[in-house]
């Protein structure tokens, strides 16, 4: 008897686990991404925002920074800025919508394809599955009027920070200073916060966007400044 027992416990296994592998299970599940969320549902209207306040703040500056290359006058300045201000603003919002609509259009024409070929043949279980997924695509559908006003709200947000920045200097060298660290500051805080809204890289974000922004000024900068005194 006792060998028996002792041979049959000798051949148990255990199926008690030790406390650390319950420990090491535990902190695998805690270490498990929850999330589910899918940041490429952001990238339509997160594309238009960043893209228009980029482009209101790079443009304006340079233009901005166009006109002081050749005219001190301030009064020069804002007029230049605010007018690229509101010319800007109204193409971005036009060209986002039109971009939009036409990217609907494919969408829902497609939608009424895929419709159109599953009501002239016998459904099947998945198919009524992909019914339901084609439904939430519906739902999902880009929206032309939302990019669009983003697209234009971004571009004016991004547009006011030179000209703030320039309103209140008299003093041409300081203005062009102070215009270039604030333009230099917005830029680095829209490609970081693009970053995160989209869970990209962070710094390779905001450099990229600092340094085409640098990039825009010095051109427009230096091209006019170049013409100004040729005498053209």
């Amino acid at each position: 008897m006792e060998t028996t027992n002792g041979t049959s416990i000798n051949n148990h296994k255990f199926t008690i686990p030790a406390v650390n592998d319950v420990e090491q299970q535990q902190a695998s599940m805690e270490l498990e991404p929850t999330d589910d969320f899918n940041y490429s549902k952001r990238s339509q209207w997160l594309r238009a925002a960043v893209l228009g306040a980029n482009d209101g703040l790079v443009s304006t500056a340079a233009l901005m920074m166009g006109v002081g290359a050749v005219k001190q006058d301030i009064k020069a300045m804002i007029l230049t800025g605010f007018a690229g201000l509101v010319a800007g603003a109204c193409s971005m919002a036009i060209g986002e919508f039109v971009s939009v609509y036409s990217q609907l259009d494919i969408e829902v024409a497609q939608l009424k394809r895929d419709k159109l070929r599953d009501q002239n043949r016998e459904t099947t279980d998945e198919e009524e599955e992909e019914k339901e997924e084609s439904k939430g695509e519906k739902e999902s559908l880009p929206n032309p009027l939302q990019a669009s006003a983003a697209s234009a709200l971004s571009f004016s947000v991004g547009a006011m920070v030179p000209l703030l920045a320039a309103s209140f200097i008299k003093e041409y060298k300081v203005r062009l200073g102070v215009v270039i660290g604030a333009v230099s500051l917005a830029l680095a805080v829209f490609g970081w916060l693009g970053a995160v809204l989209g869970r990209a890289p962070r710094v390779r974000s905001a450099v990229r966007v600092l340094v085409g922004g640098w990039l825009a000024m010095a051109i427009t900068f230096g091209l006019t400044k170049l013409i100004g005194s040729s005498g053209l």
